[in-house]
Parts: C-alpha cells; sequence; structure tokens
C-alpha cells in the first residue's frame, strides 16, 4: 500500500520541498495550508497529492483536515507539522497580540495537529516529525516570541516520544539553520548573508532540498529506531554557538 503523509505549511518553501520528495520516494502527501490561491497553484502540477485547505491553530479546522485526509487516503503514515510563522522584533514591540500570533501557529498547531493524529498514527505505527528551528536551540536578536515557540516545540517533540513511543509511534524534531529561500534572499542583506557565512562552519546556507532529505529521513523506516531526537541541519551553525568567528582564521 502507498504510504500517505500529510505535510502541513505545504504551499512553499521546506514544505513544498518536502512534499516533492515525498512523492518521489513513492509516498502520496495532503499538502495542508491556509493560503489557499498558492496551494492549489502548486499542487496542480503534481501527482499523487490532495490540496487540504484549512489554518493549523484552529482547533476545529485540524479536526476536519484529518478526517478529510483519512476519507481521501484511508491511512496516515507521517505527519510533518511545518507550518509556521517568521516574525521578527524586540521584545518591547512584542505585545500579547502578536506574541500569541506567533505561538497560535508555530506550537498550537503542531500540538493540535499531533494529537488530532494520533489515533491514525497508531493504526500504522507512524512517525511525527516537527520543523522547530535553531532559533530554538540558541538565542538570537529579536526572536523573543518566534525562538521561545520553537523550543517549546523541541520539548513537545520529545513529550511525544516519550509517551507515544509504546504504540510504535516515533516523534523526532528538525531545526533549520538559515536557509536559502526566496524571502530569506530578499530581505537579507549582503552585510547579514556575509556575517552568516562567517559564522557557519560549512560557510553557506542551506537549502530547502536539504532540509527536506532530513525530514523525510526521519519519517521512512530508515529511522525505524530513531525517536525523540533533535536534528540541527544547520551547516554546524548550532556549534559554533559560543565561538567567535573572526578569532576562526
Amino acid at each position: 500500500m502507498v504510504r500517505s503523509a500529510i505535510v502541513t505549511g505545504a504551499a512553499r518553501g521546506i514544505g513544498l520541498a518536502t512534499t516533492r520528495l515525498f512523492l518521489e520516494q513513492g509516498w502520496q502527501v495532503a499538502m495542508v495550508d491556509r493560503d489557499a490561491d498558492e496551494l492549489r497553484t502548486v499542487q496542480a502540477g503534481l501527482g499523487r497529492t490532495m490540496a487540504v485547505i484549512y489554518d493549523v491553530s484552529e482547533p476545529e479546522q485540524v479536526d476536519a483536515m484529518i478526517a478529510e485526509v483519512v476519507t481521501g487516503f484511508g491511512q496516515i503514515d507521517a505527519v510533518v507539522n511545518n507550518a509556521g510563522v517568521a516574525d521578527f522584533g524586540p521584545i518591547e514591540e512584542t505585545d500579547f497580540a502578536r506574541w500569541r500570533r506567533i505561538m497560535a501557529t508555530n506550537l498550537d498547531g503542531v500540538f493540535l495537529v499531533s494529537q488530532a493524529a494520533v489515533p491514525a498514527l497508531k493504526a500504522t505505527r507512524g512517525a511525527l516529525v516537527n520543523i522547530a528551528s535553531i532559533s530554538g536551540l540558541r538565542a538570537s536578536t529579536l526572536r523573543v516570541a518566534y525562538g521561545t515557540s520553537k523550543a517549546a516545540v523541541i520539548q513537545l517533540t520529545k513529550q511525544q516520544a516519550a509517551e507515544l513511543g509504546e504504540y510504535g509511534i516515533r516523534a523526532n524534531c528538525v531545526c533549520p539553520g538559515p536557509v536559502r529561500t526566496k524571502l530569506a534572499m530578499a530581505v537579507h542583506s549582503q552585510e547579514i548573508i556575509d556575517a552568516y557565512h562567517d559564522a557557519i562552519p560549512l560557510n553557506r546556507y542551506g537549502s530547502e532540498e536539504e532540509i527536506a532529505e532530513a525530514i523525510v529521513f526521519l519519517c521512512s523506516e530508515k529511522a525505524s529506531y530513531i525517536t525523540g531526537q533533535v536534528l540541527a541541519a544547520d551547516g554546524g551553525f548550532e556549534s559554533t554557538g559560543v565561538g567567535l568567528p573572526a578569532l576562526r582564521g
């Protein structure tokens, strides 16, 4: 039987790259996003997919989404919680509404989708992969809400692994470092790009496809004895957190 995956935030970026890699490896994918127009546009050229338009921060919509996928595919073998909001700003300018908007998608969405998918994942002894960030592993400026949400996703993943392992469900977390997305390249000045290159041992940004490789691996049988792990796909960025790049020369 064809294995089935849910990928949230699938209309662009890492979610879309992950969808394409799943398809290359013979899976079928429920592409979830709240951006209906963009999702339908990218999904139109792909096979073995269904466009599932819901907001993962809304409990009722999440329940409906899981039901639609189970009806359409018959089973769920993997869930990739990739949907997220990247919104950066100083602590003093982060009001509660901004804080909650980030937490609603980045943390609440992961909790809600995972919880709703548990019965289906029990049936297949499936996999959860939550997408956090290097910002959840190391603090940085302007990321009080974003970084905190991603750190919470890391802990949530460990809780899921501890509690769901007895059902054969594996839960792991991928923490991307700087990724060369269209959005990043549009807002990162050459000074910022150079600074990231200096701070990353591999001296470059990652690609969406490289992050997808880590995600799909953790969903596969090749990772059948891996759970509760946090994988930084970051070019070594996290390992240099207490170093000064200028001293490395």
